[in-house]
């Protein structure tokens, strides 16, 4: 990982929003934005792979974000990733498509999210699940 200051403030970030958060396996969530920034390889994917479900999935804003300092690019980048619950899920993947840094961050998540020894058991919705991953991983490698 690389380790500057926006990247610190977004682990702590990170870390505060996630810390009571359990992923499907019973782990600590927490584990997952880190595993994802570990395989970053600049400054802004980093903070974006911690930050990627902070706005989905905790009471944290866009507006905090912006508030924290983040830059802009940092910024849409998250609010691309935040995915609304009205929105279809393959048009929220195509909107991510056209953000280099995003679309960069939402592969590892896909591939992250479709090991399933992460998860340690399989069942119908872990299948569907990795179907829909699939799709969406065809979606943003497409030319």
């Amino acid at each position: 990982m690389i380790y500057t200051d926006l990247t610190k403030k977004a682990m702590r970030i990170s870390f505060e929003a996630h810390k009571n958060q359990l992923d499907k396996s019973g782990l600590p969530y927490v584990y997952h934005p880190y595993h994802l920034a570990e395989q970053m390889d600049d400054e802004y994917s980093v903070c974006i792979a911690l930050l990627h479900d902070v706005v989905e999935d905790t009471p944290i804003t866009i507006s905090d974000l912006k508030k924290e300092g983040f830059p802009d690019e940092v910024i849409e980048a998250i609010a691309l990733m935040t995915h609304e619950k009205t929105e279809p899920y393959f048009d929220y993947v195509r909107r991510i498509k056209n953000n280099p840094i995003a679309r960069k961050v939402k592969l590892a998540d896909l591939a992250h999210n479709s090991d399933i020894s992460r998860i340690g058991y399989t069942n119908d919705e872990v299948v569907r699940r990795r179907e829909k991953y699939k799709k969406a991983i065809e979606i943003l490698t497409a030319e």
